[in-house]
């Protein structure tokens, strides 16, 4: 009598088994790894979901033992646009649909003359933008002071990311170039600016450089901020830059040169593209580290998201609340570098930046 075959594995379970618990070790650092996870996740859900109050507007409401997100929702307004008044947020919010069509515009491939379109795009983008959240030509003026929240967290990121990744390129090319002058202007600027802690850059930006302008002349606390903010991360993109400059062979360059065409051609046409696709990683990273970067704006009186959610903490009704606070922004803002991330990923599939 022949042997009954026995029923092959399930091809989830054959790969759970092949992954996790091919041998015994495996098998015992599984488990471990497993009930260390439960053990962490299991109270932070209770805590955030399971006993978590989510209906009422005041402090009385939340009687549960878990997070009280009514103070969320009781100051989300605040977290989203900060001080700046309910009646303009319409502006605000307009914006932002600005920038969301901007950037998914840049993605078309097919635009006419898209090369010049995209860039000529994005410097329309940052005018109106600008117009919208602080005003004048027919709208009410809204000071710097009143800017908060996530839309002051996404206006340093966008408009000190616009001006560091052209500057950080410009450094990069300075950096290697065969004139010693701006060789070394270059490399002054980014070892200064690389040297230097953000947190320093911002205070004496926002104190000492009105020590140093002309009488008369007054610079926006906000606009000193960003400045300072661009500048040091200038300097990392143009390092990251370097790195794709590098390594592109030297054989490209010559043949170029054979082929007649000038310095700005080759570097515009075949090398500079080339080395961007191989730096978008490090890139990326320095933009994420950008947008986490723009809350040590507080240290001047600048309530960014992060801000915001300390200030509204001295609020005698919500005092004690600092796990709901933080919890929420730290999820905010690791939506959006995480979204950055699959971004960079997908642009690096898209264009083969691994050969």
């Amino acid at each position: 009598m022949s042997d009954v075959a026995a029923p092959s594995m399930p091809p989830l379970l054959r790969r759970l088994r092949q992954g996790y618990f091919a041998t015994p070790v495996d098998a015992v650092v599984s488990i471990l790894c497993i009930a260390a996870i439960v053990a962490i996740v299991v109270p932070i859900v209770r805590w955030a979901v399971i006993d978590a109050n989510f209906a009422g507007t005041t402090r009385a409401d939340c009687t549960g033992e878990g997070a009280c997100w009514v103070f969320i929702k009781a100051r989300f307004g605040q977290f989203m646009y900060g001080f700046y008044p309910v009646d303009q947020r319409w502006r605000v919010n307009a914006a932002g649909l600005l920038l969301v069509a901007t950037v998914c515009f840049s993605f078309w491939k097919a635009m006419p003359r898209r090369a010049i379109a995209v860039p000529a795009l994005w410097a329309l983008m940052l005018l109106v933008g600008a117009w919208l959240l602080a005003g004048g030509f027919g709208l009410p003026r809204v000071e710097t002071r009143q800017w908060g929240g996530l839309m002051l967290t996404v206006f340093l990121s966008v408009y000190a990311g616009v001006l560091a990744v052209p500057l950080g390129i410009l450094l990069a090319l300075g950096r290697q170039s065969e004139l010693p002058v701006i060789r070394l202007v270059a490399t002054i600027f980014i070892e200064f600016w690389r040297g230097v802690p953000i947190i320093t850059v911002i205070f004496l930006a926002s104190l000492l450089l009105p020590l140093v302008m002309p009488a008369g002349w007054d610079i926006d606390r906000l606009v000193r901020a960003l400045v300072g903010l661009a500048f040091v991360i200038a300097a990392y993109m143009a390092e990251a830059v370097r790195g794709g400059l590098q390594a592109i062979p030297k054989g490209q360059w010559e043949a170029a040169a054979a082929g007649g065409l000038g310095y700005w051609q080759t570097t515009g046409l075949i090398v500079l593209p080339q080395a961007l696709r191989i730096s978008m990683p490090a890139m990326t990273n320095e933009f994420i580290a950008l947008v986490k970067n723009t809350s040590l704006v507080s240290i001047v009186s600048i309530f960014d998201l992060l801000g915001i959610a300390q200030a509204s903490l001295a609020d005698p009704a919500w005092v004690g609340l600092n796990k709901e606070a933080y919890a929420f922004a730290g999820t905010v803002y690791w939506i959006i570098c995480f979204g950055l991330s699959r971004w960079s990923r997908h642009l690096e599939a898209s264009r083969k930046t691994t050969h």
